[in-house]
């Protein structure tokens, strides 16, 4: 009966390891690991840091939880030692690994936004050209409205000046007509002969 009852803990202690949760010894160097509850039992080894334990009872009062290490030991360790979270040992592949992911997704991020400003750059490019080929009509039309202009302020004093060359013609005019009308008035009398009066009195 005794050795039946042996071999029952034996395999509840074998098994019981697998139905429950992963725990890790925390990140320090190592940590004893007691026979009992406590610093005044036996030091039956030590657990390094980042190992895998299974817990199987926890001492609050005595802040100890027992534990199954990787060896298949059972002992007690503090139980600030313990902890859900896998040490570095066991994280670190998987942070290399998002490493690895988060710098590919970086340079993937960086050659977009090469691309994107190459783009940038060459339509601010093409924009620039069209600027200033638009700023040089701009220019030509300027300079060919104020040419325009000053032929128009040109033509307008050219016609102001025949305007006035007519009209003082038209006054030359008038006044040579005025003048020979006078004139021929004054010496068309002289011009036509007067009839002689008879001497007696009858015309």
């Amino acid at each position: 009966m005794k050795h039946l009852y042996s071999a029952l803990m034996l395999l509840i202690v074998l098994v019981a390891p697998r139905a429950m949760a992963e725990n890790y010894i925390s990140d320090e160097l190592f940590t004893y690991m007691h026979s009992g509850p406590g610093t005044q039992y036996r030091i039956i080894g030590s657990v390094d840091a980042g190992n895998k334990i299974t817990v199987l009872s926890r001492d609050r009062d005595a802040g100890y939880t027992q534990v199954v290490d990787s060896r298949g030991r059972k002992g007690w360790v503090k139980s600030d030692y313990v902890t859900t979270q896998p040490g570095l040992k066991e994280r670190l592949p998987a942070l290399e690994a998002e490493l690895k992911r988060v710098k590919s997704a970086l340079a993937s991020a960086q050659d977009d936004a090469k691309a994107q400003q190459k783009g940038l750059v060459e339509s601010l490019a093409k924009r620039n050209e069209q600027i200033s080929k638009l700023e040089a009509h701009s220019s030509d039309l300027n300079k060919k409205l104020i040419e325009a202009q000053s032929e128009i302020r040109a033509l307008r004093a050219k016609i102001d000046t025949q305007k006035d060359d007519l009209l003082m013609r038209w006054f030359t005019y008038g006044g040579m007509v005025a003048g020979g009308g006078l004139l021929f008035g004054l010496v068309l009398p002289h011009l036509i002969p007067r009839k002689k009066r008879r001497r007696d009195g009858w015309a």
